[in-house]
C-alpha cells in the first residue's frame, strides 16, 4: 500500500483548491454575532459574520470534549478513543499522536500540497511527534497549551523540575528549535505573530503558483484570555471581549490576504472551534442557547461554530442544522484535495462534500458516539441524544445512570426533559449505533494513551 506521505504518480501538483483551516480555541457557540453573540458579548465580530454570509454556516457541528481529543480527531479522522490522544499531559511525558497515525497534513502533502501550520499543536511535544514530523513543511507555535504562559509568574515555579514553556519552530526533516519563552506577554502577542506568518506563507505559495494547505490553530479564547496590546481596551468591556475582537480581526487579516492575491474563488476557507466555551472565571465563555461547557457531554460542549466559504462552489448564505462531526473534516477536506484516504484502519469521518457543495440537503451521517477520555458518555442520533453519564458542569460529579436519559434536542435544546419513556423507540437505533462502534473497537483495539513510538497497533494493516 502506498504511504500517505508520497504523492501519487503524476500528481506532484494538486488539482484541488487552496485550503485555509482556522481553528479557534475554546470559542463557544454563543460568542460570535452570527451565532447570537457578538455585540451581546460586548464584542462585534463583523469579519466572521461576513464570512458566514458569504458561505455556509453550520448549527450542528460537533466536536470532542476538549483541546487534545478534538485536534486528534481533526488531524486523523478518528475518534480519540482510537488514537489514545484523549487528554492534555504535562510536558516531557509520552503524549499526542502516535507516529503510526496518518494526519490530514500528510494526506494533502501526498497529494501535492505545500503545507504549513502556525499555532497550537497539542498533539506531541518531542521529536517524531511535532507538526513538522506529521506532514507540515513548516510550523511555528506552541507544542502544548496557553495556560503554560502563566507558569513563570506562579508562586513556587521551579525551572529545574519543569521546563520553561517556549514558542517553537520546525521545518520538515530538521530538528525543532525553541524560540522565545511563552510567558504572559508572549501569550498576548502570539496570535498576531501566527497570523503574520500565515499571511506570508499564503503570499509565498501564491507567488510560486503552488497549491497550499494552511492550518492556523489560534490561541484565543483559551485562558488566560488576554488580548494583544493593540486590542487592549478596544471594547471597554474587558479582556474577554477585547480578545474576541482580536480573534475576529485575525480572521479578517487572513481573508484580506487571500482576497488581495486574487485567490478567493480558488480557496476553501474554513473557520471552526475546537470545543465548547471555557468554564473558569474570570474567563468563562458562552454556549448561547445550549447548556454546559467543554469537558461535559452537554450540547454546550459538543456544538461549536463551523463556517465554510468557497465562492462559486459552496452556496452563499446557507445555514444547516444537519449533524456534522469534526472527524468529517478529515475525510471531506482530504477528498476535496484529491488525496486518498487510508484504508488500513477505521476512519470515523465521512465525506460531507455533497452537503457542503449544495448537492444534498442531508448530512452523510445520522449520529455519533461521544467519549470523555475512555468513558462513553453519550450518543447523538438524528434529533435525539442519549446520556449514559450525567454531568452538566466539569468536575461537578458524574452520575452514572442506571436508565439513560434521552432528550429531543429540537423540542428541548437545553436538555431538561427526559423522554426516555415517552419516546422510547429511539433507544433501539441509538443502541445499535453504540454497539456497532464498540464492536469496531474490539476488532481494531485502540492505541493506549502514552504508547511509545515502537508500539504497533493490533487488528490494523501496515501504515506504509
Amino acid at each position: 500500500m502506498q504511504s500517505a506521505r508520497e504523492p501519487d504518480s503524476g500528481n506532484a501538483r494538486s488539482a484541488g483548491p487552496n485550503i485555509v483551516l482556522v481553528l479557534a480555541d475554546n470559542l463557544g457557540w454563543g460568542e460570535l454575532g452570527c451565532y447570537g453573540g457578538g455585540a451581546l458579548r460586548g464584542a462585534p465580530t463583523p469579519r466572521i459574520d461576513a464570512l458566514a454570509a458569504q458561505g455556509m454556516q453550520f448549527l450542528n457541528f460537533n466536536v470532542e470534549s476538549d483541546c487534545v481529543p478534538t485536534r486528534s480527531a481533526l488531524m486523523t479522522g478518528r475518534h480519540p478513543i482510537r488514537t489514545g490522544a484523549m487528554q492534555s499531559v504535562p510536558a516531557g511525558l509520552p503524549q499526542g499522536l502516535h507516529p503510526w497515525e496518518i494526519t490530514l497534513a500528510e494526506l494533502l502533502s501526498g497529494a501535492g500540497y505545500a503545507t504549513a501550520m502556525y499555532g497550537k499543536w497539542h498533539l506531541g511535544d518531542r521529536e517524531g511527534r511535532y507538526p513538522k514530523d506529521k506532514g507540515f513543511d513548516h510550523w511555528y507555535g506552541i507544542p502544548r497549551t496557553s495556560n503554560e504562559s502563566m507558569f513563570t509568574e506562579q508562586v513556587g515555579f521551579d525551572s529545574t523540575v519543569v521546563e520553561v514553556p517556549h514558542v517553537m519552530e520546525g521545518t520538515r526533516g530538521e530538528p525543532a528549535r525553541m524560540c522565545e519563552p511563552y510567558d504572559i506577554e508572549m501569550r498576548r502577542r502570539i496570535d498576531g505573530d501566527l497570523t503574520s506568518r500565515s499571511c506570508d506563507f499564503i503570499r509565498k505559495q501564491a507567488a510560486a503558483g503552488q497549491r497550499f494547505f494552511l492550518y492556523v490553530p489560534l490561541t484565543q479564547l483559551h485562558f488566560p484570555t488576554l488580548p494583544h496590546r493593540d486590542f487592549e481596551g478596544r471594547t471597554r468591556k474587558g479582556d474577554f471581549a477585547d480578545s474576541l475582537v482580536e480573534l475576529d480581526a485575525r480572521v479578517g487579516q487572513l481573508l484580506d490576504t487571500v482576497s488581495e492575491l486574487g485567490l478567493d474563488d480558488d480557496t476553501l476557507f474554513i473557520f471552526a472551534s475546537d470545543n465548547g466555551p471555557e468554564y473558569r472565571r474570570p474567563w468563562r465563555g458562552s454556549a448561547g442557547m445550549w447548556t454546559g461547557t467543554y469537558h461535559t457531554a452537554m450540547e454546550g460542549a459538543l456544538r461549536v461554530p463551523l463556517i465554510v466559504r468557497w465562492p462559486g462552489r459552496v452556496p452563499a448564505a446557507r445555514v444547516t442544522n444537519e449533524i456534522v462531526h469534526v472527524v468529517d473534516l478529515f475525510s471531506t477536506i482530504g477528498i476535496i484535495g484529491g488525496a486518498r484516504l487510508p484504508t488500513d484502519r477505521p476512519i470515523d469521518g465521512v465525506d460531507q462534500s455533497k452537503l457542503l457543495l449544495g448537492e444534498s440537503d442531508l448530512s452523510a451521517r445520522e449520529g455519533f458516539v461521544y467519549f470523555i477520555k475512555n468513558e462513553l458518555r453519550a450518543v447523538k442520533w438524528r434529533d435525539w441524544k442519549m446520556h449514559l453519564v450525567w454531568e452538566t458542569e466539569p468536575n461537578a460529579g458524574a452520575q452514572h445512570l442506571e436508565t439513560p436519559y434521552v432528550f429531543n434536542l429540537v423540542q428541548d435544546p437545553k436538555e431538561e426533559t427526559d423522554v426516555s419513556m415517552s419516546q422510547s423507540w429511539v433507544r433501539g437505533p441509538i443502541r445499535r449505533l453504540m454497539l456497532g462502534f464498540q464492536a469496531s473497537l474490539k476488532a481494531h483495539p485502540p492505541i493506549p494513551p502514552g504508547a511509545e513510538d515502537d508500539y504497533r497497533p493490533s487488528g490494523h494493516g501496515s501504515r506504509a
